[in-house]
């Protein structure tokens, strides 16, 4: 866990640019209000992460998982969150698939070379022995 509160604050980085992509273009905000801002996030990511665990508790697991964050969402009475969080769940999941299937596809293809060059190498060492085979018959029928 934390050893100070301020190890529980969200990086002033990611903050800033939240705030700069909500907030219309010339606007400023002071250290304050981002220092506040930054506190209140905390504290909502903490309060969403227990109502979350608090599920994941009644279902007998140890590991949080998106439904449970989406149940804590509806516990805390977030529900206009419901709906952008699914959407967003859907687009990190057919990333993570298809990032997945591009990895299958570069090891396939990974695996088809190298029995390409296996195949060469036999070939190879096919000629090879068909060349010294030739040149005993030719070595037997010259003795």
């Amino acid at each position: 866990m934390a050893e100070r509160p301020e190890d529980l604050n969200l990086p002033n980085a990611v903050i800033t640019r939240i705030i700069k992509e909500a907030l219309p273009d010339g606007v400023n905000i002071s250290k304050e209000a981002r220092s506040a801002i930054s506190r209140a996030a905390s504290v909502f990511v903490l309060y969403a992460t227990s109502c979350a665990n608090n599920f994941a508790m009644k279902g007998k697991r140890k590991t949080l998982n998106a439904g449970d964050v989406l149940s804590a969402m509806e516990e805390m009475e977030f529900q206009r969150f419901i709906a952008p969080l699914k959407e967003s769940l859907e687009v990190y999941r057919r990333e993570q698939k298809g990032k997945k299937e591009a990895r299958k596809d570069k090891d396939k293809r990974a695996d088809s070379e190298e029995q390409d060059k296996s195949r060469e190498e036999e070939n190879d060492d096919d000629d090879e022995r068909m060349e010294e085979e030739e040149q005993n018959e030719e070595e037997e029928v010259d003795n």
